[in-house]
């Protein structure tokens, strides 16, 4: 832990332009990974490119969902069911039923969990604990149980037939082979840049990744903004926050409503991704691994975040031989982490200085008693 943080204060130590080159060089190692397949990274057996598509959706849900759960407080179990709203919205407008083109359903998607979200949350959000997370896990199930039980949104069959992005043929971009023990280009294996098919899944990742990255921004700019702070004040004592003034209902809507947003457009990119969904593309079990990655990676800091919902996208699909196990290993890792480091593997920093301030006291006081009992 102590080279981590001398390692994070080297970095933050460094000039601003240098930072910023940094910055530019790992996004553009993120955007060329599939391309170069490390071969301890890449998943034998399984689309690498896909792997790194699903990785950038739990990155996504799990965004959204910290702006809930991690920055607002508020304890939210039925987040797959905005999530199947999105996907289900541009199912409908794009397939049988409309036909629209792929870009013009997103923002009628997102439009929809955005209502669907101030629909829910303005009753319920009067709620807390306990009880706002039996409601929102309701919430979830009644969608699911909505659609397998009506036929205009294809019932228990799901729909088909989902519209892609558009593709734009540029240049073909090759892999790199490790066959030899060495890197070499395999001109045989090729990506066709931003051409959305069902063989390659490269450009999907691409898309997402981008997503992601513009999702990352726009979280730093709300979390340092003044509606970031009312959500802080929230979530460490609601009714303090209220008496100084902040109008903890609405900045609480506005928290559930940001996070349906997002889950919408994550389900729109899903399904536009999977060409098909039905109602079991958003069990229960979704919800719990989106919650356990932002839990695991320590909820209200956004880069642990990730990191959570890295390990639960990825892991699974790295060792696929013990993918059967995964909720077992996450319960296990929820009990451990429970133990041994409750507020995630990269807390935020106002959890450091708590525990540091917090250890700091207790060791004052027990030199107080140390000193007394010696005078005595």
């Amino acid at each position: 832990m102590m080279a981590a943080s001398g390692f994070k204060d080297r970095i933050v130590g460094l000039p601003k332009p240098v930072k910023i080159l940094l910055w530019v060089l790992l996004a553009l190692f993120a955007y060329a990974l599939p391309l170069l397949e490390p071969p301890f990274i890449s998943t034998p057996g399984t689309d690498f490119g896909g792997v790194l598509f699903t990785v950038t959706i739990y990155c996504l849900v799990a965004l959204g969902l910290n702006v809930v759960v991690g920055y607002a407080g508020l304890l939210d179990l039925g987040y797959v069911g905005f999530y199947a709203i999105g996907a289900y919205t541009v199912a409908i407008l794009t397939s049988f039923h409309a036909n629209w083109p792929f870009l013009l359903a997103v923002p009628f998607a997102v439009l929809a969990t955005l209502i669907s979200g101030v629909l829910l949350g303005a009753p319920t959000l009067r709620v807390r604990g306990d009880y706002l997370a039996i409601v929102t896990l309701g919430f979830g199930e009644i969608i699911r149980l909505v659609a397998v039980n009506t036929e205009w949104l294809g019932d228990a069959r799901g729909i088909s037939d989902i519209a892609r992005p558009p593709s734009i043929e540029l240049l073909e971009i090759p892999h790199l082979n490790w066959e030899t023990g060495r890197p070499l280009l395999d001109l045989n294996d090729t990506t066709s840049l931003l051409v959305f098919g069902v063989l390659d899944q490269i450009p999907y990742y691409w898309m997402g990744l981008t997503v992601v990255l513009l999702a990352l921004w726009a979280d730093k700019l709300i979390k340092d903004s003044r509606v970031g702070r009312a959500w802080e004040a929230t979530r460490e004592d609601e009714d303090a926050a209220e008496l100084m003034g902040v109008p903890t209902f609405r900045f609480k809507l506005l928290a559930f409503a940001t996070g349906a947003f997002v889950r919408g457009l994550a389900g729109a990119l899903y399904a536009s991704r999977q060409s098909f969904i039905n109602p079991q593309s958003f069990l229960l079990l979704f919800s719990i691994l989106f919650l356990a990655g932002v839990v695991v990676g320590g909820q209200g800091n956004r880069w642990g975040v990730m990191v959570g919902a890295t390990l639960v996208a990825y892991l699974p699909e790295r060792f696929r031989e013990f993918a059967e196990f995964r909720v077992l290993a996450f319960g296990l890792a929820l009990v451990l982490l429970a133990n041994f480091r409750p507020e995630g593997l990269l807390p935020p920093r106002r959890t450091v200085r708590a525990k540091q301030a917090k250890a700091e006291i207790e060791a004052l006081e027990e030199g107080t008693e140390e000193g007394e009992r010696t005078h005595a």
